[in-house]
């Protein structure tokens, strides 16, 4: 040949930016695992793998702090990097959570009145949501519980998500100190109507795994709750549509009386996740056998246009956030944080507007006038 003269370098490059510092086994912390492809029938492929990224602080529902962010960034960056791995599943530890959004504790003790803090942080967050949306191979959300707030936004950054049905979505902010401005407004208006996008970023209300099937959310959900060996549905989540206010409702949660029934039904129930996990690997299993670069190009297409309102707010939105913790994130996350010393999880949302509308400071006077004392 021609370029017989030309001496190769064949050795493989390593394109990573991280060594595994950011990751550990203890909550919290943020899991990272190369687990082996398997076909349906569980047979294990060669030289090839499925990165796993787990959020790992269960006991206060998989709430990130600042070191957990770290480790999801780089948890991205290796497995976009990393030539054997086929897909991403992201995914929390236990039974009852995906991810509850950001550590209101660490925000409360420490970001709270730190703004230029707040803002250092939220560069993090920013970057966290730009590694999935970076990342070159495609990624699943495994929804095995609570997926609220900034859990909620880190979602929907992913390609496709499968959730358990136990699972509830929605939105924090407006009722705890903050705005679903780290993503959740750009991403819920090309997921779901405009109204819909509306209320259900600024009402706080939480609708069930079922109800966002309907409203186009998410790819598939899994029963996980079983009775005397039988998966059943989540009993807490209403099973026929009707019409409310001229609309047809599906997937409504329960109310009163019947949601406190199923709960104590929920409650003896074994929580199984093999369905859910069913779904995820066989998902997982149909993207490994596309062409990949033809795939990665799908992909990135679209996220384009999750990416348009994304890429244009979330600077200035990083600006309102680490400001507002001088004021109204101050307040909300202090209420939530204190909630077991005073029995209460949000401020006195009437004396604050009574106070606002008299041109009350915010000072000292103010936030003890409408946060909980302790009981």
């Amino acid at each position: 040949m021609a370029l017989d003269w030309l001496t190769r370098d064949d050795e493989l490059k390593d394109h990573g930016l991280f060594k595994g510092e950011y990751w550990g086994t203890e909550p919290p912390c943020t899991m990272y695992e190369k687990i082996p492809l398997a076909d349906p029938q569980g047979q294990k492929q060669s030289d090839l793998y499925v990165a796993r990224i787990t959020l790992n602080n269960p006991k206060q529902y998989n709430s990130y702090t600042t070191e957990m962010v770290k480790g999801v960034i780089a948890g991205f960056k290796a497995a976009s990097c990393d030539r054997s791995v086929v897909a991403v599943v992201f995914t929390g530890a236990g039974e009852r959570a995906f991810c509850s959004g950001g550590n209101t504790v660490e925000y409360a003790q420490y970001y709270s009145k730190r703004p230029h803090e707040y803002g250092e942080y939220m560069d993090l967050f920013n970057g966290m949501v730009d590694s999935i949306l970076d990342c070159k191979k495609p990624v699943i959300c495994r929804v095995n519980g609570m997926r609220v707030a900034g859990g909620q936004e880190i979602g929907m950054a992913c390609d496709l998500a499968v959730a358990a049905d136990t699972a509830i979505f929605g939105q924090a902010g407006t009722r705890h100190g903050s705005a679903p401005v780290g993503g959740s407004s750009d991403f819920l208006p090309w997921f779901l109507t405009m109204e819909d996008a509306m209320w259900n970023c600024i009402s706080c209300e939480l609708w069930s795994a079922y109800k966002m099937k309907v409203k186009g959310l998410l790819t598939k959900v899994a029963p996980v709750l079983k009775k005397d060996g039988r998966f059943i549905r989540n009993p807490a989540v209403m099973t026929d549509s009707y019409i409310n206010d001229g609309e047809i409702v599906y997937g409504e949660m329960k109310s009163g009386a019947e949601a406190k029934a199923a709960r104590e039904l929920a409650k003896s129930c074994q929580v199984d996740f093999s369905l859910l996990d069913e779904a995820v690997d066989g998902m997982v299993w149909h993207l490994a056998n596309l062409f990949p670069g033809c795939l990665q190009m799908s992909i990135d297409s679209v996220r384009a246009k999750k990416r348009f309102f994304w890429d244009q707010a979330k600077v200035f939105n990083r600006h309102w956030l680490d400001a507002n913790m001088m004021g109204e994130a101050f307040l909300g996350f202090t209420a939530f944080a204190t909630r077991k010393q005073t029995g209460r999880d949000t401020i006195d949302f009437i004396e604050y507007r009574r106070r606002i509308a008299k041109g009350a400071l915010m000072d000292e006077n103010l936030f003890e006038a409408v946060l909980g004392k302790p009981e």
